[in-house]
Formats: C-alpha cells, structure tokens, sequence
C-alpha cells in the first residue's frame, strides 16, 4: 500500500493549538464551534474530569426524578469525534498572557485560550456552612433529598442573595425552583401540612432580573402555596436552625442558601483583568482586553450589557459561540468581530408544570404555568445530552 504524499506546503504549515480551560456549557459550546468552523486546528480540554455535569437538571433529584448517573455524561465519545486532546487536572495559573497554562498536571501551551472555568460561590456569611448550596453540584442537591427524607416535619428556608460589586453574577432562578419543587414533592408525599417554607432575600424584589411579571408570577406563587417570604432585609449570619437578617430571624430545620458568585480562585494567581466583582473582564466580543488571542465565555466573565444579564448555560453558550469564531479569527489574522445575543431565557420548573420567562433588550415574556412547559424542559435536556453522548 502505497504511502500518502502530501504537498510540501502541506508539510510545513503548523496547525493553531487553541487550550479550552472548563468542561461546562461553555468550554463544550466552544469546543464545538471551533471545530464546526476549523477542521483542522488542534483543541486541548483541560479539566479535572472529562464528564459534563448537567447542572440544570439537580432540581429534579430531591424528588426522584433524576440521579446522579443520569446527569454525568462522559466525554469520551465527544472529544473522540471532536479530535480533541483532554488533558486531566486544575487549573493553577497562567504565564506568559496566556500563551502558558499552569495545571495541577503539568504546563501547556497554545496559540490561543478559552477561558471557560465557571465561577465560585462567595462563602463569606457567617454561618454558611449550616446552608447546602445547591448549584455547587450533584452532591449538594442529594444532601438535600436526604435531608427531606430525613424530616417529619419542621420549618425550610430558601433563598439568596447576590454579589453587591457585580449585579449579574448570581443564579437566583433554580431557588424558585427547588422551592417549588419541594413544596410540590411534600404535597405528592401528603407531609406538606407537617411543614413551614419560607423564602428569603435581601432583595426587595427577588427575581427582578427576570423582568416585572416574573416578580409578581412568582411572589403570586408563593402567596399561592402558603409560602411565606422575608424580603428586603440585609442578611447577618446564619445558624444551625435559624437564618438572622437585620429585619429578623426565621427558623428552620434546613436551610438552602445561594450566595452571589465571583472568579474562580486561580484567577487570583495571575494578572487577568478583574471587573469589581473578580470575574474575569471582557468585551462585547468576548475579548480579555490586554490580552492577545484570550477569549472568555460563561460564568467566569464579567460582559458589558444590561444589569439583568443573566449567568445561565443559554447565555453561556451564546457567548461560546462568539469566542470561538473571534479567536479563530485573531488567530488567521482576519477581522472578526462577533458579539452574542443577549437573551434570558427560562422555564421555572415546579415538577409536574413549568412557567416561561423569556428576556431580551427589546421584549420580556412570560408564559404561565402550564404541564407543557415540563415537558418542554424534560424534552430539551434529552435532546441537549445527546450531542454529548
């Protein structure tokens, strides 16, 4: 057999050696994109796991309705079919303006960076640790099943509150929905009446990122199911059984708290530009200015826009899809300047039916909850998963 010849041009010319840093929504929405748009350029994924955890759907482990195997999918098959090198460990640093990643495993080098390691929950309350923080994992939602599982009765607190230095960098949108999956699932159970939930924020209008209908639809809801609400009151600390504010305290047998977020701890090992509330600074192009051939897509970017700019993995891969066709770009010397779209968009999820929250600079909707909506988000995971599998 023959061996095959290649032009000697061919030989000669080296292929561009991008490093995507995260395997979330964003850091597989850029991996995806750049090879969409580049057959050829070499991707190396660095994260502690080649698994995407599908965070979204934590919501339904409380009740059931999702395990922990249904939400890890690995990577193999996915980078396989990508062409893409995974390389396993933390990342620890940068050097040289990110042509240089330090990992717990050893250092890489690249032509061009993705930054797409997520963000970091500020733990600073006093207190915190007697809240599970439900978005920090699959771990912390079934510490929460366990718990429910646990109590015959007793008073739930669940809230949040957000970053005072970066209005964006909060998820306050899956607490309306473990409240109300947890109040729907102690119904399904007959215990409801054996409990007290109440929802608390230093918010005085808690999901006002969503747009004004969606405040007033999920205050309604609450006022509905006999939730009560502590609002508008400055948080002071939390204890083993009791959640204090400065308007007050309110008991509770198990409390779920979401702090705001902020830039991941490796950020503070390097001199990335930081916005106020330590995430990584970018442009409308997904740009870290200063910074040449280094993009950011997701949680771990602080992104000019509107104040209700949400940290969502719609947004996420939104932004991915930008920076990838801008760092390839930069990297073949052609002018590219895309931007993403700004859109929220959302179904809080109560179980068995689901209300849709959609946002954009020029409109807001709200669709009320409906059993379609459900199944309409049950419908998008299998098929969202399944580009991964």
């Amino acid at each position: 057999m023959s061996a095959h010849r290649t032009h000697p041009t061919q030989r000669t010319r080296r292929s561009h050696c991008i490093t995507v840093l995260g395997a979330g929504f964003a850091g597989l929405s850029a991996i995806r994109e750049l090879r969409r748009r580049d057959s050829e350029v070499e991707i190396t994924l660095v994260a502690p796991r080649a698994e995407l955890h599908y965070l979204p759907g934590i919501i339904w482990i409380p009740s059931g309705l999702r395990r922990r195997e249904d939400l890890i999918i690995p990577l193999d098959k996915f980078l396989q079919r990508m062409k893409v090198r995974f390389h396993a460990g933390e990342v620890t640093g940068l050097r040289d303006k990110g042509r240089t990643v330090l990992t717990s495993s050893g250092e890489l080098s690249n032509d061009g960076l993705v930054i797409a390691t997520g963000g970091r929950f500020i733990k600073k309350l006093p207190g915190i640790e007697h809240a599970i923080t439900p978005c920090e994992g699959i771990a912390a939602a079934e510490r929460i099943r366990d718990r429910l599982q646990a109590l015959q009765g007793g008073r739930i607190a669940v809230g949040f509150a957000g970053n005072p230095n970066e209005p964006a960098a909060m998820r306050g949108g899956p607490m309306f929905e473990f409240l109300f999956g947890i109040d729907q699932q102690l119904r399904r159970e007959g215990r409801r009446g054996r409990f007290d939930l109440t929802f608390f924020s230093p918010a005085r209008e808690p999901g006002n990122r969503l747009g004004p209908k969606a405040v007033q639809h999920l205050l309604g809801e609450m006022a509905r199911r006999g939730i009560a609400t502590h609002l508008g009151h400055k948080m002071v600390r939390l204890e083993a059984d009791k959640v204090v504010t400065e308007g007050g305290e309110i008991g509770a047998d198990l409390i779920l708290f979401m702090p705001g977020m902020t830039g991941n701890a490796w950020f503070d090992a390097t001199e990335l530009p930081r916005s106020p509330g330590g995430l990584v600074q970018a442009d409308e192009h997904c740009r870290v200015p200063g910074w040449e051939r280094v993009v950011v897509a997701g949680d771990s970017g602080s992104f000019p826009g509107p104040d209700w700019l949400p940290k969502q993995a719609h947004m996420a891969d939104l932004q991915a899809v930008a920076a990838a066709a801008n760092l390839l770009g930069d990297l073949r010397g052609e002018h590219a300047n895309a931007t993403f779209e700004v859109e929220l968009a959302c179904i809080v999820d109560s179980l068995d039916r689901g209300t849709l929250i959609w946002r954009t600079p020029r409109r807001n909707w709200l669709l009320p909850s409906s059993p379609v909506f459900h199944w309409v988000k049950r419908s998008f995971e299998r098929r969202y998963l399944q580009r991964y599998r």
